[in-house]
This record gives structure tokens, C-alpha cells and sequence, in this order.
């Protein structure tokens, strides 16, 4: 099926909308200038990277792919929210730009609404992406996007209280030995772990390597083993072997506890590396355990590069080459290095990051067991699940409810959001 004239469905948009609030955090304003019109000829190009200025490795970057596409291509960055609020609104004027890097679970939202093109369509393969890290930009047997690297969670920890607790971090293999571990450091006089569980995304981000490590599904909300996955953490918070500030903590303020050298573990992204090597004490990472040993599946975040829909077909074939140059091995692995850091999404990618830095190792290891949130054909049932997730995590932490019945009621809202 050819998409390049299929329009935006109105519902789907609305739809969208509302998907989005739950997704994402609070949104600045848009900068100016943010239209897809640019004159000359000139590509554009969206991406959620306003940090990184027309200065910056990243933006040079970008441009280099364009002029080996033979164009000239016009940046706009956003933040994440706006970006997404503007990639729609676009698409619903018929103005949309040529390349759009999204949030990994937008690519859903936004290919629901009609407005990206299947990579399919444009005779872009993406059989060399790792299945679990491109599942998140499917929807109804159709892939959306590619992505230009993952980053994921693991538990960062400091050396020194391990040492002084007697903890070995290679005896953490499953949950058991893990509060096993955490008990000895609070015996210590130490604070065992933290984590987020604020009543967010970053809450239902961070709670999820539990929940799927459990065995539990984003289908069932109140299965058995959600419950023990929320009776684990409410377990740990009750006996003070977490601070009750996670009910608070976003995944930056958990990483501001676990600089000042009092926590033994931290949950957290690849995205803290640099800022773990520069700790004052030494640290290092374990993967998060599953419930009865290895590592459990932890979410994915990063950016897809993606294709809205173009009157102008003509216009695919020099989209076509700057996502070839993005995503070959050495492209991710630039990404990679330049985002301090992105995973590269394919073997030969991770396998040229790791030439170049081996102590990336147990990241490549965590992101290859990794899973997208909105994998299993979820889409856009995806933001309200994880909105009752996060709502039940919330109750069951804060005392409001026992883990079973925040978790029933989960399930009851989400039942009564998506049917089913």
C-alpha cells in the first residue's frame, strides 16, 4: 500500500494527543522558527536534541548526511513533548518535515495517526536492526522507523559500601541474592538502593525490569507475578531499605542521591556513564536480576529516525540516502559515542563500539535483552497502561493500598481505557 497520500484520520489525532500527556514529561515552548517550510530546495530535519547547537558534533553530523545525499539540510530541535505536539500538528496541515527523529514510543502514535511512512513502502531494509530494539517501531506488521541506538537501565553501584558491606556484586543473580546483598549494607549502616517511582513515565520506566523480570505481561496488570514485582519494591521501601523519597524521585534526582556516596545502588541509564566515572568513589554496574536468576528485560529508550508522509514523493529518494548514512555501522556508532551513550542498534554497530571501548560490554549486553515498551502490537494502548501502572506503583509505595489491590485497580482502568 502506497501511503504517501493517505491523510491524517481525525480520530487517530485526538487519540494522539492524549497518548501524548501520559508519555512525556512537561513541555517548553517550542522554539521559533519550528515549521517544516524551508525554502532553497532545503530538507528538514526535527530532532529532540536542543542541547546540541548548529556548533555542536552532532549537528555537523546531521549536515554531513545530507551533503552526501546531495542536500542541504535545515535542523529544527525541540524538546521531546513539543517535538512531538509539532510533528502532528504538522501533519495534520500537510506541512510535515522529511525526518523526524522520535522518542521511541511515539513512533506508534504517530504511524496510527497516518503520518509516517512504512520503511517497507520506501525500500528501506531494516532486517539488520536487532528484532527487540526495532519491535517498538511496529505497528499491524508494518515498521515505522529505525533506531539510531538504545539506551537502557541497569544498577550502578558504589564499590567502596559494597566492600566495606562484604557484598560481591557477582553474587546478585536473581532477587533473592539481591535483597540478600541490600539487607548486608543497610547491617552496615549504609542506604541499601534507590530508584524512581514517581507518578510519571520515568515511574512506570524504571519499574518495568521488575515487572517483566516477575514474568509478568503489560496485558495482564494484576497477574500474580506483577504482584510480586510490586510486593518486591514495596517490601524495600517498608523495611527502609529504600527511601521513601523514590515516591518522588525522578531518574535525575535518584542519580543526584547516588553521587553523594551514600547509596550503595542506584537504578539507572546509560546515559550516566560519564557521570559515574567522574564519581568520587569508584563504581559499576550489574544488570537488574529477573526473579529467579539472569538478567530481566529492561525497556528501551532512544530515538527512531523516521519518514513522515510527503506529497512530494520525489522527495524520498535523498530522505532515503541521509537515513543510510545515519544508521551504517560506523553512523550508529558515531551516534553512539556523541549522545554519551547510545547502544548501537545493530550487531556489527555494537561490535565497532565495543572495539573502541570494551568497558561498554554489560550495556551491549543490557540493551540485546532489552524490550520496547510498546512491543507486542501495544501502540498507542501503550501511554495508558503505563499510567495505571505507574498510578498502582504510586498507591501501593505511598500505603494507600495493598500491592494487590492497586494492581486490580490498575487492571480496571486500563480495562475501562482500551476495552478488552
Amino acid at each position: 500500500m502506497n501511503r504517501t497520500s493517505l491523510p491524517i484520520r481525525a480520530a487517530g489525532f485526538g487519540t494522539a494527543f492524549l497518548a501524548l500527556s501520559v508519555l512525556t514529561a512537561c513541555a517548553s515552548a517550542p522554539p521559533q522558527g519550528g515549521t517544516a517550510t524551508t525554502g532553497s530546495g532545503a530538507y528538514a530535519w526535527w530532532d529532540p536534541y536542543p542541547q546540541h547547537d548548529a556548533s555542536s558534533a552532532w549537528a555537523k553530523r546531521v549536515d554531513a548526511c545530507g551533503q552526501q545525499a546531495g542536500v542541504t539540510i535545515q535542523r529544527t530541535a525541540y524538546d521531546t513533548t513539543a517535538l512531538t505536539n509539532q510533528a502532528l500538528l504538522a501533519g495534520q496541515e500537510g506541512n510535515a518535515p522529511d525526518v523526524i527523529l522520535l522518542d521511541n514510543p511515539a513512533v506508534s502514535t504517530l504511524a496510527d495517526a497516518g503520518m509516517l511512512s512504512a520503511m517497507s513502502d520506501l525500500g528501506l531494509d531494516t532486517a539488520r536492526f536487532d528484532e527487540n530494539l526495532i519491535a517498538a517501531g511496529e505497528l499491524d506488521g508494518k515498521t515505522y522507523g529505525i533506531p539510531i541506538g538504545a539506551n537502557t537501565l541497569a544498577l550502578y553501584y558504589n564499590k567502596k559500601i559494597l566492600d566495606a558491606a562484604g557484598v560481591a556484586p557477582d553474587s546478585i543473580k536473581d532477587w533473592t541474592s539481591l535483597t540478600a546483598a541490600l539487607k548486608k549494607v543497610k547491617a552496615a549502616g549504609k542506604k541499601p538502593i534507590t530508584f524512581a517511582a514517581i507518578g510519571t513515565e520515568e515511574g512506570s520506566f524504571q519499574f518495568l525490569p521488575w515487572f517483566w523480570g516477575a514474568g509478568a505481561q503489560l496485558t495482564q496488570l494484576d497477574s500474580p507475578q506483577a504482584i510480586e514485582a510490586l510486593e518486591l519494591w514495596n517490601s524495600w521501601v517498608k523495611d527502609g531499605i529504600a527511601p521513601n523519597s523514590v515516591l518522588s524521585n525522578s531518574q535525575n534526582t535518584t542519580w543526584e542521591e547516588f553521587l553523594t556516596g551514600e547509596f550503595a545502588f542506584a537504578e539507572n541509564g546509560t546515559w550516566q556513564i560519564d557521570s559515574s566515572a567522574k564519581a568520587d568513589f569508584p563504581t559499576g554496574i550489574v544488570q537488574i536480576p529477573a526473579k529467579d536468576g539472569g538478567a530481566a528485560p529492561t525497556p528501551t529508550g532512544g530515538e527512531f529516525i523516521t519518514v513522515p508522509v510527503q506529497k512530494d514523493t520525489q522527495r524520498y529518494t535523498a530522505t532515503k540516502k541521509i537515513l543510510n548514512c545515519m544508521t551504517t555501522p560506523e553512523g550508529l556508532v558515531e551516534t553512539g559515542t556523541t549522545f554519551a551513550y547510545y547502544i548501537p542498534s545493530t550487531a556489527d554497530g555494537q561490535q565497532a563500539i565495543l572495539a573502541r571501548q570494551p568497558d561498554l560490554k554489560p550495556w551491549v549486553e543490557a540493551v540485546r535483552s532489552a524490550q520496547g515498551r510498546t512491543s507486542d502490537n501495544l501502540g498507542t494502548k501503550y501511554p495508558k497502561i503505563s499510567e495505571a501502572l505507574w498510578t498502582a506503583v504510586q498507591k501501593a509505595l505511598s500505603g494507600a493500598a495493598a500491592p494487590a489491590d492497586a494492581l486490580k485497580q490498575a487492571q480496571a482502568q486500563t480495562r475501562q481505557a482500551i476495552g478488552g
